[in-house]
């Protein structure tokens, strides 16, 4: 069955008239007649009782008449439908973060999207940075909220917010120094330092490891893991100390503090990485809200 046969059908059933239906169709009354006899012969059923006085709808008739109606609703739908996916606003977004961004960048930057986009489905996937990266390329993703750091030319990359590194140290360590009070990292760093594997996590891992350096020290390394939570709760469990993103402070254990620096605090960054050709739609109104917001657009700026 042709589109165009069901609009000719449902045409006379609505009007139980094939002048007024012909009409209606914009055509001539015999076609018309002669295309509803051929509709019925493919399907093998008769869907009009036919008098000179009248025309009704059989009981087939009547009962397929709604499913009819629907797909032709749904397909005059179409065009206005193919206009909002192009545009982005139907659809899906594939987004992919750090576990880190979950206690400042996801929650506001989803808000916003949300405010702007509210009938786009957004898919996450909590991941780390290399996993996003292995993801776009596969194109199971559309974009990422990544650590920054070194990126293949094929992505494009887009810096959200800096951050400084805070000590999260088991609370029984340095009692008695109040929590905005910097901690010395010589006085702790010859315990367990609990840190990402580099391979998953390059550029944190060599911004803490870096940081070492830099006060010519050695760090005592101790359990690795790949999640933030998960780092929390062994610091929290007394097996280490870990130097993580200020944002952290949002991810209360009990069990475990937070605490600045002495000296100089590294900086890490977190930014977008996206296929630099051919972005979805979806990513190309994310990076365009971005834009706004830098630009002192409505609401409150993820942090850059």
């Amino acid at each position: 069955m042709e589109y165009r046969q069901l609009r000719q059908f449902v045409a006379v059933a609505e009007e139980l008239h094939f002048g007024r239906a012909a009409e209606r169709l914009g055509m001539t009354q015999p076609p018309l007649s002669q295309a509803i006899q051929r509709l019925e012969m493919e399907l093998g059923v008769t869907l009009f009782t036919r008098t000179h006085r009248s025309v009704e709808l059989t009981a087939v008739g009547r009962q397929i008449l709604p499913h009819a109606q629907r797909v032709i609703a749904e397909a005059a739908r179409l065009p206005v439908l193919a206009r909002r996916y192009a545009a982005g606003e139907l659809g899906v977004l594939r987004l992919a973060f750090v576990s880190t961004a979950d206690y400042g960048i996801v929650p506001e930057l989803l808000r916003q999207y949300r405010e702007q986009w509210p009938n786009m489905t957004i898919e996450l996937r909590e991941a780390t940075s290399d996993v996003q990266i292995e993801a776009l390329l596969a194109g199971e993703i559309d974009a990422g909220i990544v650590i920054g750091g070194a990126r293949p030319s094929m992505l494009d990359y887009r810096p959200l917010r800096r951050e400084s590194l805070v000590v999260a140290l088991p609370e029984g360590w340095g009692a008695g120094i109040p929590e905005e009070s910097g901690i010395e990292l010589a006085t702790i760093a010859g315990q367990p330092l609990l840190l990402f594997p580099r391979r998953i996590a390059p550029a944190l891992h060599d911004v803490v490891t870096g940081c070492f350096a830099e006060r010519g020290l050695t760090p005592v390394f101790g359990q690795v893991a790949i999640q933030m939570q998960t780092i929390v709760s062994l610091v929290s469990a007394g097996l280490g100390y870990a130097l993580v993103p200020e944002s952290i402070r949002q991810l209360q254990r009990s069990g475990a503090r937070y605490a600045p620096l002495e000296g100089a605090s590294p900086i890490i960054e977190t930014g977008l990485i996206w296929p630099r050709r051919n972005p979805p739609v979806a990513v190309r109104n994310l990076l365009r809200m971005l834009g706004n917001l830098d630009q002192g657009g409505d609401g409150e700026n993820v942090p850059v």
